[in-house]
């Protein structure tokens, strides 16, 4: 087996305008990159170069700059269904971020499909974006939510699962945890899902920035994910389905490019994609998704995922010198993505991140809009430190340092 080749992330840094900032006089240590990554000049460019050359709206015009939109609007989701291997761009729908795609699918396939008594299957460690949607569906129709339980490492206890799936309508489950930087086993959890007759939707927000992700090996049914995790613009994100799902499913959002004709009294509905893209869509955000999806293309997805393994490994051991630190999440690199969530005894993490950002270091503190997660953890809040292709060894150095610095003062 080759090795990936390492990432130049001090080569990656220069990319990124931003990451020359000085924050309280010390360099910018950036660790909050599952919240949003940086951007790199390149996106930044091409929408700066959209809004001065050619600002028009794409599909309607046939007039020069609005043709130029178009054509670099729909070249952007080429570019998405190459970096996801979907079979055509009318199964990428573009969405305003994930939870938006969650809630595209609830509403339109969701009340379409479920029904009094049903059960949509879940897990404790959902972001708040695959759960409430599903609670707001359940609660409409009268159907039953269920969830896998986690077991004391952060991983699924999936000696369950197909007990569990039993009956199950739809699974809906995160391919990463956003706080405890769990990798679930997805391609074996949708397996057994579909032999139960259960359909899978995957919130893939904290996995396609990370990991190489193939939605037809996969097999999965619904894949939702973000443009700004992933070095993209905030505004654009998107969600694939199978086509024949997306061909039954009824229009999320009613107005102007969703149709096909209009008379007074009803309507007909525009082809996929565009069936799901009502109104003017974010232009230079999609333009800025198709930057960002051939910058990662270009450092290559097994490298980027190489590169944050060795970080996480090399984070665990140095975090786990810190006296009294409790480490959430699996210790094994190899199923731990880029986020490592912790406690420090007597130290709330809000007054941790906030001692931390004199030294220049941004951490999250908080739920991270996973509180079902923080109950079971027994915990009201976390410190999450989350690494990307732009940061190194030394910046977890920083921020042991940082801790060190901020115990002194609660001593």
């Amino acid at each position: 087996m080759i090795e990936a080749r390492a990432i130049n992330a001090t080569a990656v840094r220069a990319d990124f305008p931003i990451l020359g900032r000085s924050i309280n006089g010390k360099p910018l240590v950036y660790l909050d990159s599952a919240a949003t990554s940086q951007k790199p000049a390149v996106v930044i460019d091409i929408m700066d170069d959209y809004y001065r050359r050619y600002n028009a709206n794409p599909h309607r015009g046939v007039y020069t700059i609005s043709e130029e939109a178009t054509a670099a609007y729909e070249s952007a989701r080429q570019q998405v269904v190459a970096f996801i291997n979907a079979a055509s761009g009318k199964e990428v729908i573009f969405t305003r971020n994930t939870t938006e795609a969650i809630n595209l699918v609830r509403y339109s396939w969701g009340r379409a499909n479920i029904r009094n008594g049903d059960r949509i299957l879940l897990t404790e460690m959902e972001h708040h974006s695959n759960l409430v949607p599903w609670q707001l569906l359940a609660q409409e129709v009268g159907a039953s939510l269920e969830f896998l339980r986690i077991d004391d490492q952060g991983m699924l206890q999936l000696d369950e699962l197909d007990a569990r799936l039993e009956g199950v309508r739809l699974l809906a489950i995160t391919h990463q945890s956003n706080t405890l930087g769990t990798i679930n086993p997805i391609k074996a959890i949708t397996a057994a899902a579909h032999r139960a007759g259960a359909l899978v939707l995957i919130d893939g927000a904290q996995a396609v920035p990370h990991m190489a992700v193939d939605v037809r090996d996969l097999d999965v049914d619904f894949y939702a994910f973000s443009g700004h995790k992933m070095c993209g613009p905030t505004g654009i994100g998107v969600l694939w389905a199978r086509r024949a799902l997306l061909e039954a499913m009824p229009p999320f959002l009613g107005g102007g490019d969703m149709i096909k004709r209009v008379k007074l009294h009803e309507a007909s509905w525009n082809d996929l994609p565009w069936k799901f893209e009502a109104g003017t869509p974010s232009v230079a955000e999609g333009i800025g998704l198709g930057a960002a999806v051939d910058y990662l293309k270009n450092l290559g997805m097994d490298q980027v995922r190489t590169h944050e393994r060795t970080l996480v490994d090399y984070a665990l051991e140095k975090l786990q010198e810190i006296p009294g630190i409790v480490l959430y999440g699996p210790r094994d690199p190899e199923i731990h993505g880029g986020s490592i969530s912790f406690t420090i005894p007597d130290i709330h993490p809000h007054d941790l991140a906030t001692l931390v950002d004199r030294e220049g270091i941004a951490v999250r503190a908080g739920h991270h809009c996973t509180q079902p997660l923080m109950d079971r953890l027994g915990v009201p809040a976390t410190t999450r430190a989350s690494f990307y292709i732009y940061n190194q060894p030394d910046e977890v150095d920083q921020l042991v340092s940082g801790i060190q610095k901020a115990q002194k003062v609660f001593a």
